[in-house]
């Protein structure tokens, strides 16, 4: 609370972390602009007729929001904008680098504006280097860190996982950066500028593979759903149309109580499922004899019995499994429903972390300029003839 952010960031990692802080009690004006529309405002899925309001997508990841509706490609708008910054502590921006530079509104400038501000820059390669200008997204970073190459069987092409890794760890390295800048700034009085590759931050998630290359000259590949560390180590099916649990077994311990929860099946006993050694080198046909017992059950049945028994097991959910089903996710009221406007009832998530003194407060996020002249008006002391003439010369956008 009392923090305000100038947020003109698009699509997911600049959105998301200024999510986080306008959840947890930050004033967060979104500047946008239907010149240069964030892909998440007209992305499927819609809730009814598609307008910009209407985004599935949209809302998770702009909850608690000012939206204001500015046109930055007129210089007047680039006057408003650094009223606007005058007025704020933090500023995010995640365009291909130059961009605010060309609208002058580098750290600098903005240090001549707020001399103690706090500037996050976030791109695919950073502010400086060759690569520095490449534009792109979490999908291009999936197959530059290596992730692509990493997912997927071995006998065939990579894959690439169905999750966006690079769009999401930045904008917590972010978050995390921006409340360590916020404190130095306010001992100091000074600003601070935080530059994030996207690249580079999410790297640290293929440690191992990396350490190994480095060490031993060992280059990983994609290897299914193996581990060389355990076995069984899978994805098995269970009774039901297309439903499996996840098992994981990496002690002689965890292997002991497999065995017991399975009712000491004869097979446990073949000598070749002995060791680790063994059950990897014969791991295909472990797996089709376990396979064979969680069949008799329903995925829920084989996670409960296996995690009771101290076994790392999980159902392979489905999105109406995490709405719906996942006792966890219910108890802990992570997914809520509000009312968005301009499309009734909606889908938020709330955050993994529960602040007992500083809770997150999610309200719904803003509609395209929802609070365009508010923010002009109340907070920047704009005049009603200086709005309407900014209106009117379509530097201001309203819904």
């Amino acid at each position: 609370e009392g923090i305000v952010v100038a947020d003109f960031t698009r699509v997911l990692i600049g959105p998301l972390l200024g999510k986080y802080l306008a959840d947890f009690g930050a004033t967060v004006i979104r500047i946008e602009s239907r010149l240069a529309l964030d892909q998440h405002r007209v992305t499927v899925p819609y809730k009814g007729e598609p307008n910009l309001n209407r985004s599935g997508i949209f809302p998770l990841l702009n909850s608690s929001k000012l939206s204001l509706g500015l046109n930055l490609s007129n210089q007047k708008g680039i006057d408003v904008a650094r009223r606007l910054i005058a007025k704020c502590d933090v500023v995010l921006e995640n365009f291909v680098p130059v961009m605010m530079e060309r609208w002058g509104l580098a750290f600098g400038e903005l240090e001549k504006i707020m001399p103690d501000i706090v500037m996050f820059r976030h791109s695919m390669q950073g502010q400086s280097g060759p690569f520095s200008r490449h534009p792109g997204f979490g999908w291009n970073v999936n197959a530059l860190a290596g992730f692509n190459h990493l997912t997927g069987w071995p006998d065939r092409e990579a894959i690439g996982p169905c999750v966006v890794y690079p769009d999401y760890n930045p904008a917590f390295l972010g978050v995390t950066a921006i409340l360590a800048a916020l404190d130095y700034s306010r001992r100091t009085g000074q600003g601070q500028y935080i530059d994030i590759s996207q690249l580079e931050a999410n790297l640290p998630l293929l440690s191992l593979p990396i350490l190994d290359y480095t060490a031993n000259g060992t280059i990983a590949n994609r290897c299914g759903n193996k581990s060389p560390y355990a076995a069984p180590h899978n994805a098995y099916r269970c009774r039901g149309d297309d439903r499996w649990s996840a098992v994981a077994v990496e002690t002689e311990e965890e292997w002991k109580a497999l065995v017991q929860v399975m009712g000491n099946p004869a097979w446990a006993d073949d000598p070749r499922f002995a060791t680790l050694e063994g059950r990897k080198e014969y791991e295909e046909e472990l797996d089709a004899l376990l396979t064979a017992w969680t069949m008799e059950f329903s995925a829920d049945e084989v996670m409960g019995r296996l995690q009771i028994a101290g076994i790392p097991a999980g159902v392979v959910q489905s999105t109406r499994d995490l709405l719906e089903n996942d006792p966890q996710l219910k108890h802990r009221l992570h997914f809520q429903w509000l009312e968005q406007p301009d499309m009734g009832t909606a889908l938020h998530q709330d955050w993994p972390a529960k602040l007992s003194e500083t809770p997150s407060h999610i309200r719904p996020a803003p509609t395209f300029g929802e609070h365009t002249e508010y923010i002009c008006t109340k907070m920047l002391g704009i005049s009603d003839e200086e709005f309407v003439g900014l209106l009117g010369d379509g530097v201001v956008e309203v819904p």
